[in-house]
């Protein structure tokens, strides 16, 4: 099991949104924090990214900017520009900004804005370690999949074409996939290959989570999954432990509970067979632990929970106002 994979799954509900935008200079937006993950991608010209906290960011043509953790930030065509404020609405678009007449002539800048939807109650180690802004520029040779996931996107949003809905949706998921391995490239390779860069890099540490994702219910030992990367028990224990963050079976008791969130709030699988995917032998031992993590039993934490639907607008067709 790909675990990059399976956490982005755990945490994504809903539907992705983006948009394409010209911006004639001068202009700027200042979005409002949230609950989402944002990106920024300049397609042509230049930009700058000004975050609550830090010095400007200048983005020139194909840098990637990955907001995870949904702060307050700007974009604009310069610093010291005004910046008209905006803030994302319950349906994943921002707020309109004032219509204004285009001027002749090219666009000094087209970006890629968009927003991924997570939950943020269960946020995964990998992500939440991220920084505020992770910035990707684009450099030649490099993150070849991630240029072409943006190049595809940016065409479909540009020519909307039949299908270009259902297609957007699917390569935004793929593009927050690049985004977070095309990070995780530079960590390792710049030397910070601490937490879960070097976790998804250490062969044995890799080869017990994939153990876990692949198959949370069997009952597994810590020598069992130190026997999956070669080490014995007690060097699997330290070198988990100070990779992740947490000793091997806290990691798979708290995932086996994630899977169980995930599958009560998108499925509709008995309890019985929710524990049984998640490793208990009963629903009054499942419903024990599952009221220990989150404080409510399963039945009342499925009722509570609003379910993705199918009848919001797809990503592209009505995307943030960026």
């Amino acid at each position: 099991m790909d675990v990059l994979s399976d956490a982005v799954a755990a945490m994504r509900t809903g539907r992705p949104h983006s948009a394409r935008r010209d911006k004639y200079a001068p202009w700027g937006v200042r979005f409002a924090a949230a609950d989402e993950a944002g990106f920024h991608v300049v397609l042509r010209g230049t930009a700058w990214l000004v975050p609550e906290q830090g010095e400007p960011v200048r983005l020139a043509p194909g840098d990637v900017v990955f907001l995870a953790h949904g702060g307050r930030h700007a974009l604009s065509s310069g610093p010291g520009v005004p910046l008209e404020e905006v803030r994302l609405l319950p349906d994943g678009t921002w707020t309109p900004l004032p219509v204004r007449e285009t001027p002749p002539g090219c666009p000094d800048t087209v970006t890629l804005c968009g927003t991924y939807r997570l939950d943020r109650t269960r946020s995964h180690r990998l992500l939440a370690e991220l920084p505020e802004i992770v910035h990707i520029p684009a450099r030649v040779g490099r993150h070849r999949s991630l240029r072409a996931a943006v190049e595809l996107i940016g065409m479909e949003l540009e020519d909307r074409e039949p299908g270009t809905d259902a297609i957007v949706t699917s390569l935004l998921d793929t593009l927050l996939l690049y985004i977070l391995r095309a990070w995780w490239e530079d960590e390792r390779e710049a030397g910070r290959d601490g937490g879960w860069a070097g976790a998804l890099a250490d062969p044995a540490v890799a080869a017990a989570l994939r153990a876990i994702h692949g198959d949370p219910a069997h009952p597994w030992t810590v020598g069992e999954l130190g026997a999956a990367g070669g080490l014995s028990r007690a060097a699997f224990a330290r070198r988990f432990t100070a990779l992740v963050g947490e000793p091997p079976l806290g990691y798979l008791t708290w995932w086996r509970m994630t899977t169980a969130g995930r599958l009560l709030r998108d499925d509709t699988l008995t309890l019985r067979q929710i524990a049984e995917r998640t490793g208990y032998t009963s629903e009054f031992a499942f419903a024990k632990a599952f009221k220990r993590e989150y404080g409510t039993a399963p039945g009342q934490y499925r009722r509570s929970t609003d379910r993705p639907t199918n009848g919001s607008a797809a990503a592209s067709a009505s995307g943030p106002r960026a």
